[in-house]
């Protein structure tokens, strides 16, 4: 990188940063979101729901449905990594 090209993506610096911080946090989201450990917690959590009464058969079923779509979805974009 040459002087006058460092010095005209200087302003640019703290965007670029930002981003990058942004695109950390949202690996990291999605990490969370399709992690095989917190899914099958959750998926014991309708359960209990579900024992307890809290949840109706539908809810608790629609719920289930969703965790399992992230399951499977989670174990796909393992396999294209």
């Amino acid at each position: 990188m040459g002087l006058i090209t460092g010095l005209l993506g200087l302003p640019l610096a703290p965007l670029r940063g930002t981003v990058a911080i942004a695109e950390q946090i949202r690996r990291q989201a999605e990490e969370d979101f399709y992690d095989p450990v917190t899914i099958r917690a959750q998926l014991e959590e309708v359960d209990r729901q579900r024992a307890a009464g809290l949840l109706s058969e539908e809810e608790a079923v629609a719920w289930e449905d969703e965790l399992v779509d992230r399951l499977l979805t989670g174990r796909e974009r393992g396999k294209e990594e």
